[in-house]
């Protein structure tokens, strides 16, 4: 039996607001809180750092999912280990050596992934799969908030759980970008596990009520 977590981007929650808003978000149901990290430099956008992730630590008791797209990777890692990060997951291109800013995570005590955008190839795994505690698959271009999930990321996820079942390791397959009501069952059939939703949830008046009707997709796969 699966288990099937919702890890609301507080990249859309009202940042006037937000130690509330991660605390109103868990107490709806959230497993997980995701944590865009945008450098305008790896992306076109600016958005948070380690100082905030340090100030909802001590709202909510479950994890802190950070997602860095910012080039280099290595120098802020640490940073956010320290603010109270429990995964750390970052893009491949992002980084000159992979299996050395993965072993950085790990060292620093927290869960390490890799992030594949729509174009970038699985094969960065062949090498890795000792240190990889999760896969996340971009189902849209990263950068921005509120874009339309890219069908074609299924078959991405369908292909990730093939490598991870083979694998034989205990490796959470996340999908981030365009995740609502109405796609998250397929994406759960393709094989993700752990599901990132912003707009779909922030940008309801009704926090639980959006993630009952998600974990009611969920139980029909």
């Amino acid at each position: 039996m699966t288990t099937f977590r919702i890890a609301p981007s507080i990249l859309s929650a009202d940042f006037a607001r937000l130690g509330e808003e991660v605390r109103n978000v868990v107490t709806a149901g959230a497993d997980i809180i995701h944590f865009d990290v945008m450098d305008n430099h790896y992306v076109p956008n600016l958005t948070i750092g380690p100082l905030v992730c340090e100030a909802i630590r001590p709202h909510v008791q479950v994890p802190i999912d950070v997602h860095l797209m910012v080039k280099p990777v290595d120098r802020i890692i640490p940073d956010f280990a320290k603010a109270g990060a429990n995964i750390i997951t970052f893009h491949p291109e992002a980084s000159d050596h992979i299996d050395r800013s993965l072993q950085l995570i790990r060292d620093h005590g927290c869960k390490a992934g890799l992030v594949f955008n729509p174009a970038t190839p699985l094969s960065y795994l062949e090498h890795v799969m000792d240190k990889i505690d999760m896969i996340l698959i971009m189902s849209v271009n990263p950068g921005f908030g509120g874009q339309s999930f890219i069908p074609r990321a299924l078959k991405k996820i369908a292909e990730a759980r093939r490598l991870i079942d083979e694998s034989g390791r205990d490796i959470l397959l996340e999908v981030d970008g365009g995740i609502k009501i109405d796609n998250i069952a397929a994406a759960a059939a393709a094989g993700a596990d752990t599901f990132v939703a912003g707009s779909a949830i922030f940008g309801k008046p009704d926090y639980k009520a959006v993630i009952d009707a998600m974990r009611a997709q969920l139980a029909t796969v």
